[in-house]
């Protein structure tokens, strides 16, 4: 039986810098670029460029990412394009195919992921599909705390059943 290996822990800047380079090898400027509040990926969850290096380091410490060349800079430093390793890429692989455990990462990890996985050309429905299995089950149980608390209590349990229900409400929609 062949045990696959463990999922790194990662911080979700790190997930973000680690699959983009998985796109293709780049440079941190051009990662900073996408996770800028107006590029592609930053429009979703917003990464700022001193972050986006460190995450980078952060990487190719854990052996996640290999500094495959360095090019001399136009204006400023050398620029070393990064590429991933095959841990790294199969690091990538199982994070974008897997759901979120809580209704409250939908906003952040799991759109992130839609965002990733459309940059790739790749469909989001089998996502959606595995992403609604995981939230179905706490509907209910949120109903059901909403309907026996009391004070704020009840109107955080409230606020939780009706995230859980927009959310499936979205993932249908997917």
């Amino acid at each position: 039986m062949i045990v696959p290996p463990a999922t790194p822990s990662l911080s979700l800047a790190e997930w973000i810098v680690l699959t983009l380079v998985d796109e293709a090898p780049a440079h941190g400027f051009a990662i900073s670029a996408l996770t800028a509040e107006d590029g592609d990926i930053g429009r979703v969850w917003h990464v700022p460029r001193p972050i986006v290096y460190r995450a980078a380091d952060r990487l190719t410490t854990a052996g996640l990412l290999v500094v495959a060349e360095t090019q001399a800079g136009h204006r400023g430093p050398q620029r070393s394009i990064l590429t991933v390793t095959p841990e790294g890429a199969g690091a990538v692989a199982g994070w974008l195919n897997r759901p979120v455990r809580h209704v409250r990462e939908l906003r952040s990890e799991f759109l992130v992921k839609l965002a990733l996985l459309t940059r790739r050309g790749r469909p989001v429905g089998d996502l959606a599909a595995a992403q609604r299995a995981v939230i179905a089950p706490l509907e209910p149980a949120l109903a059901r705390r909403r309907d026996e608390a009391a004070g704020f209590a009840a109107i955080l349990a409230a606020w939780r059943h009706e995230n859980a229900r927009a959310a499936l409400n979205f993932l249908d929609g997917l």
